[in-house]
């Protein structure tokens, strides 16, 4: 028989065992995420969409929502509050990421004590909220502070006002104080992010005559660009999720008159309670649903918008 008529038996193909090693690895950190993360939102939105009844836990869907949105007990300090978290925000990200960017371009120059710089600035960001609350608010007490101090060798007197102590001032004092308490991290990320880029490029750079800010603008910049938008999620998520450097400075009432009021502080009032307010659980369970529900609306912008457009980009 010729050897072209042998047929060699089809190899059937093995199929791939699952790979056991990867649950074995991911299921302790999934497990700590759901019980640390997953499990106490679920259970507040649950706990949103209930109403204690004659002392007996009863589902009533959105009412809680209707009554937070309705009611006038409610809706004004909700809207106050939302408009302060958006200008809390909103500084943050006008002040604290572009001078971290700045900051981080200067470290990324390898300038002699950069190592020391970088542990000062980032010094802030490891201390505790309660210690920079009570420090900022004796520095600006108009009657102790060092601030009086300070500004009048420089005839900037008309400086020394109770900048926490107004409602014009007291939310923006709070948000350069956050800023220069949390600047440290996006100076990092983006440090972190200009040492990758190649030297090659630098050198390609010099050569062509660039100057230093057509090499941060042609440069520089178009390669951190992703690590720009994840800066920017990071600031939205926790400048809307911010509770404790307004509780340590203002206390619950986030005065003055709640012009430094923001959701995380209503939050704690309509949960728990404050003075003469009495706390409501299933009521405070709905405005951290509204805190969700804006953070994941932020979220969904940055997915669709910002981070369709890096893959464009990249692409």
């Amino acid at each position: 028989m010729p050897v072209s008529d042998l047929q060699s038996p089809r190899t059937v193909p093995r199929r791939r065992s699952f790979p056991t090693h990867l649950v074995v690895f991911l299921a302790p950190a999934v497990l700590i995420y759901t019980v640390i993360l997953i499990y106490p939102i679920l259970a507040s939105l649950w706990l949103s969409l209930n109403r204690s009844v004659d002392g007996v836990q009863s589902f009533v869907g959105v009412g809680n929502y209707q009554k937070l949105l309705g009611s006038e007990l409610y809706v004004q300090p909700l809207l106050n509050a939302l408009k302060n978290n958006f200008i809390f925000f909103v500084i943050h990200m006008l002040v604290q990421n572009p001078v971290g960017l700045l900051l981080a371009v200067l470290l990324s120059l390898k300038l002699r004590g950069s190592a020391i710089y970088r542990t000062l600035i980032f010094t802030p960001t490891v201390l505790s909220v309660v210690i920079v609350g009570f420090i900022w608010k004796l520095m600006l007490n108009p009657v102790w502070g060092v601030q009086r101090s300070l500004l009048t060798p420089l005839h900037l007197t008309a400086l020394d006002r109770p900048w926490l102590g107004l409602a014009s001032t007291a939310l923006g004092t709070l948000s350069l104080i956050s800023v220069w308490q949390n600047i440290g991290i996006p100076m990092l990320l983006f440090l972190a992010a200009l040492v990758r880029i190649p030297e090659e490029l630098y050198e390609a750079a010099r050569l062509d005559g660039a100057g230093a800010w057509t090499v941060f603008r042609r440069i520089q910049l178009p390669l951190i660009l992703p690590t720009v938008g994840i800066v920017g999620v990071l600031t939205f998520v926790g400048n809307f999720n911010a509770f404790d450097l307004i509780y340590a400075v203002q206390g619950a009432l986030a005065g003055p008159n709640f012009a430094s009021d923001i959701l995380g502080t209503l939050f704690y009032r309509t949960f728990f309670g404050y003075q003469l307010q009495p706390g409501d659980p299933y009521m405070g369970a709905a405005v951290a649903g509204v805190m969700l529900l804006v953070i994941l609306v932020g979220l969904l912008i940055y997915l669709l918008g910002w981070q369709r457009r890096m893959t464009e980009v990249q692409l």
